[in-house]
Parts: structure tokens; C-alpha cells; sequence
């Protein structure tokens, strides 16, 4: 991809919008998706005289993130004003930490062992959305003032790979820990890099360019590729590299100049007078470090260790938080997870599984027992699991409807078991040399005779005992 004379430094900045029911510093909702400008108050308009209070719940999912991270967590943190002017930025500031935010160091760790660290997350607010159509500009409001976390690397990522695969740790981490939903097609997470080159092996770093509007994990790979390549062009034909901001363009694969890059002081920083100082205690804090959702590493490790469940399957349950929580939700009703695992996969995956799970994990559950307690045979099972997923009606009450329970009596099954050995001779002779394979069909022609209504294992030991003593 790029010249191996020369070594490529990458810090990212990711914003997550975190999952509070209101914006960070007024009631409005936090919702995507309404009518532009409809959810909009003078708080978070920025009004004369309006004043911020912050939302709890934001500052302690920015705390849950950190804890997420292996960050320190801060026992104070300060808001401040970050003044820019900007047709998105109503208030021609931006609430956000810089001096003393809520979270500082941490890292995650990538599958070569390698750590990549964070500096900080910090919460701030969201500014609005600006939508361009030929001549004109639009700009919505309702983004503005929803919260966000922001987490900023060391420049520690050495190539797209790389940045990708903490990409991808990091959202799984949020996500699964619910702290944000992080998709990206709404912007509810949105990644800067940050980039470099420097001679092979040397210490010190190249001037960094910073790329915007990248607004996926495909971007952020080709967007990196793309600038590396530029800069070693760049300083192999004796120019420099200017500090400054450059816009991807996802269409072209290339990226332009938008402005030169800012440094902190060009902000103004400063104190916010109208948001006291943060005080966290640390009984907030391990409260809700207590409370932390099993992170996805942590699924894996559970799942193969203490379920041994394969690789394979252990990949399909942990690449969604909704089938994982499923999942765990049904092995503590019926503790059979590979059973459990092998039923999600097969038939419930099946189903549109993107917003919600088809089925309640009690009534998944009841028809997967009644099938290992041999009360209805594995294909009625199925054949229950469609019409539930279809009427969610009672479990028990659509099984006696559809005459799948094993209500024949043990008599009546020896009837029939006595009735099908005098049939078949030839089986009976093949007994001694196949014995599985003989008990198999004398079961399914019971089930067959009594349309699956007949106890599969009562049926097994009678055929076996019958056999026996042929």
C-alpha cells in the first residue's frame, strides 16, 4: 500500500452519541429521525438567558464507557466553552472538557497484543446537521445538544488495519456495555483520523492532517490508505505538509482541503459559568461498575470456556448484542446452551432478527425442553416454533391443538410396537447386526402411526425390550 521507507502515525478521534432518553443539557428528546427542527428548546438553541443543567444519566454512561476502556475516571471534571463560529454551532460554542474531562488514559487491546491507548473520553454535546442541496444549506437543529462521548487515541495505530480493528473493539465495547447504538448510517458514531509519516524507525513525527466525513469503517480504511500515499508523494517531490483539515469524499476516494487545522488555544477555552464543577464520588462508580453488562470479550470467553460451544457458533451469537443477550437470557431458563445455540442459529436466524428476537426466551425455551424431554419430537418442535413465532400464542394450549403431545398410552404403543415386529421379520433378523439402525425405524413408524403424538423414549425402551427377547 505505501512506501516502505517511511512509517504512518494515526491518532483517531470517535464521537459516540450516547443512549439517554433526553439531550445532555435540556429536556428535549434524543431521537433520530423527526421532523427537522422539531425537537428543539432555547437551551440547546442556545437563547439569551437560557440555562444548561446537565443529565445525569449522559455523565454516568461517559463514566461506563471509560470503565469499558480500563480509563481512570476522574474524582472531578470541569465543563468548558469551546467557541468556534459555525452555521451547525447555534451558540457559536460547543460544551465540551478539555482541561479536566471525566475519563483519562485506558486502552484497548488488538488480537496481536498490541494496546492502543486513549488519552481521554470526555463528554460534550452535539452540534446540528447541516444539509447541502445544489445552491442551498440546510440546518437542523434536533442533533444539536444530544450527548456525546469522545474518545481520542495516542497516536499509537500504525496502519487501516489496525485502526479498523480498534474501530470495530471500541463500538462492540459501547454497544455492548449500552452506552450507544453506534451506527453509523445516522451518525451515531463518526470517526477523524488523525495522520502522519515519518522516516522509517525515527522518533520524531510529521506534520498530521486531519480527515473528516468519514462515516464508515470502509471509509476510514480507504481515507487512510489515500492520505498516506499522498503525504509520501508529497514529501518525495520536496513539498511539505501543511497542518490543516481535508474533507473525504467517499464518491471520488480522494480527499481536499477544507481549512487549516486548529489547535486548542484557536478555541478559547474556557470554564463554562453556567455548569458547576463535576464532582464524582467513587461509590457512583463502582456502583456502576457493578452493574456493567458482560462486555463481548467477556461472552466469548464464557461461551467457550464454561459452554464449550465451537468458534463458528460462538462468532454468530457475539456479532449481535440483541441474539447474545437472547441467548444468555435463555440459558438461565434452561441450561442447556448448546442445545439453546444450535436452535438460534438454525431456526431463529432464519427470521428478521435486526430489531428484535421473533420469540420470548420463555416460550423458545419451553418448546426446546419439550423436545429433549422426547414430549414432542424434534421436527413438531420446529413445527411449533413456526406457529408461535407466527401467533405468539400459549405453548402448551397450540401443542394439545395441533396433537403433538405424547398423550398415547403405554399400552397402546406396545399394541403398535408388537404389530410392526411381526410386519417386518427382516428387521427383526437385522437386530443383532444393526441394532441402532432397527430401533430407528420401529421409532419412526410408531410416531408415524400416532402423528408424533406417541413419548419417543417410551417408545425406544418397549422396541428394545420387544427386540430383546425375540
Amino acid at each position: 500500500m505505501t512506501n516502505s521507507n517511511y512509517d504512518i502515525v494515526i491518532g483517531l478521534e470517535i464521537h459516540a452519541e450516547l443512549n439517554t432518553k433526553t439531550k445532555v443539557f435540556c429536556g428535549c428528546q434524543n431521537k433520530f429521525g423527526q421532523e427537522p427542527n422539531s425537537n428543539c428548546c432555547p437551551v440547546c438553541v442556545g437563547m439569551p438567558g437560557a440555562l444548561p443543567v446537565l443529565n445525569k444519566e449522559a455523565l454516568k454512561l461517559a463514566i461506563k464507557a471509560g470503565l469499558a476502556c480500563d480509563c481512570k475516571i476522574n474524582d472531578y471534571a470541569v465543563f468548558e466553552r469551546k467557541n468556534y463560529f459555525y452555521p451547525d454551532l447555534s451558540k457559536a460554542y460547543q460544551i465540551s472538557q478539555l482541561v479536566k474531562p471525566i475519563c483519562i488514559g485506558g486502552f484497548i487491546e488488538l488480537e496481536s497484543g498490541k494496546k492502543i491507548r486513549l488519552n481521554r473520553i470526555h463528554l460534550e454535546e452535539d452540534a446540528g446537521k447541516l444539509t447541502h442541496q445544489l445552491n442551498d444549506t440546510h440546518i437542523d437543529y434536533n442533533r444539536g445538544g444530544v450527548p456525546l462521548i469522545e474518545c481520542v487515541t495516542e497516536p499509537d495505530i500504525s496502519s487501516a488495519d489496525e485502526a479498523l480493528e480498534f474501530l470495530q473493539k471500541l463500538r462492540n465495547r459501547f454497544i455492548f456495555a449500552d452506552i450507544a447504538h453506534c451506527k453509523m448510517e445516522q451518525g451515531g458514531m463518526r470517526c477523524d483520523v488523525n495522520l502522519s509519516i515519518k522516516p522509517k524507525g525515527s522518533t520524531v513525527f510529521g506534520t498530521r492532517t486531519e480527515m473528516k466525513n468519514l462515516n464508515s469503517f470502509k471509509s476510514v480504511a480507504h481515507a487512510i490508505e489515500y492520505e498516506a500515499k499522498r503525504q509520501i508523494e508529497e514529501i518525495e517531490k520536496g513539498n511539505k505538509i501543511i497542518q490543516e483539515t481535508r474533507k473525504w469524499d467517499d464518491d471520488s476516494g480522494i480527499s481536499s482541503s477544507m481549512r487549516s487545522k486548529e489547535d486548542s488555544q484557536d478555541y478559547r477555552y474556557f470554564p463554562d459559568p453556567d455548569l458547576l464543577t463535576i464532582e464524582v464520588e467513587p461509590s457512583v462508580v463502582e456502583s456502576i461498575r457493578s452493574n456493567m453488562p458482560l462486555l463481548q470479550e467477556q461472552r466469548i470467553q464464557i461461551y467457550s470456556e464454561e459452554y464449550n460451544l465451537p468458534t463458528s457458533d460462538i462468532n454468530i451469537l457475539v456479532n449481535s448484542k440483541l441474539v447474545s443477550d437472547y441467548f444468555d437470557n435463555a440459558v438461565k431458563l434452561l441450561n442447556e446452551p448448546k442445545e439453546i445455540a444450535n436452535w438460534i442459529i438454525t431456526e431463529l436466524l432464519k427470521q428478521d432478527v435486526s430489531e428484535k428476537m421473533p420469540i420470548s426466551e420463555q416460550k423458545f425455551t419451553q418448546i426446546i425442553n419439550l423436545s429433549l424431554t422426547k414430549k414432542i419430537t424434534r421436527s413438531n418442535a420446529k413445527i411449533l416454533l413456526e406457529n408461535i413465532i407466527q401467533t405468539n400464542a400459549d405453548v402448551m394450549e397450540t401443542a394439545k391443538q395441533l396433537e403433538m403431545l405424547g398423550d398415547i398410552s403405554k399400552e397402546d404403543i406396545e399394541s403398535i410396537v408388537i404389530n410392526l415386529i411381526s410386519e417386518n421379520e427382516k428387521a427383526v433378523a437385522d437386530y443383532e447386526k444393526t441394532p441402532d439402525k432397527v430401533v430407528q425405524f420401529f421409532i419412526g413408524n410408531v410416531m408415524k402411526q400416532t402423528k408424533g403424538r406417541a413419548n419417543a423414549a417410551m417408545a425406544r425402551d418397549i422396541i428394545i425390550a420387544k427386540l430383546q427377547n425375540k
